[in-house]
């Protein structure tokens, strides 16, 4: 019997998966704001739609906080699979429509230092966040919250895709590559948002 397959050991997994879920609402929530408002500041659409980007996380995380609380009931499982799916799809969408927007327009941000400072801590904790979610996702096993947690490392590569634009707005006049981050992020939330969608039509794997 595995550590995941016995009830105590089960729970205690479950508490960890819940605890982690719930620091990602809060830290989303907060990320919201901030990143909205250095965004607004700066004149910059990949920072306002990252603020918005944490919606689509506060959403996904919530359906996996819902799903752990009733885990092992397969329509639940499904319609969790369906839930993460469209976050999938929500976050694809607002990005793209953001990146294009900004291309058109030719939105050239202005710098901001606390904008570069908040996108490098964001980066570590949406990463370290995705690893442990990942491997509890895997341990216990949990399908969505396996998803969830692709969202979340998404979040990072995001994160750090809209660092390394505005520091090379900043430096070399690169406006461009602001809107570009977020696009290839969005083309990547694609195919994430179908594999979803597919265990919600079908069914999850069964545990390996």
């Amino acid at each position: 019997m595995t550590p995941a397959e016995r009830p105590v050991d089960r729970e205690r997994l479950g508490r960890r998966a819940r605890r982690l879920e719930w620091i990602t609402v809060g830290w989303n929530v907060g990320e919201f704001g901030v990143t909205l408002a250095l965004g607004l500041a700066a004149r910059s659409l990949a920072l306002v739609a990252y603020g918005l980007e944490s919606c689509v996380e506060v959403f996904a995380s919530l359906v996996v906080v819902w799903h752990l609380r009733g885990a092992g009931s397969d329509p639940r499982t499904r319609r969790a699979m369906g839930l993460v799916a469209v976050a999938f799809f929500a976050l694809a969408g607002v990005l793209a429509v953001g990146a294009v927007r900004s291309l058109v327009v030719g939105t050239r941000p202005d710098d901001s230092p606390l904008g570069v400072a908040y996108l490098a801590l964001a980066v570590v904790v949406m990463l370290v966040l995705a690893v442990q979610k990942q491997r509890l996702g895997r341990a216990l096993p949990n399908h969505p919250l396996e998803h969830e947690a692709r969202i979340t490392f998404l979040d990072a590569a995001l994160a750090f895709g809209i660092l390394t634009a505005l520091v090379l707005d900043a430096t070399l006049g690169w406006w461009w590559t602001d809107p570009l981050a977020a696009l290839a992020v969005a083309a990547t939330a694609v195919p994430e948002g179908l594999d979803a969608w597919r265990d919600h039509r079908n069914g999850s794997p069964p545990p390996v």
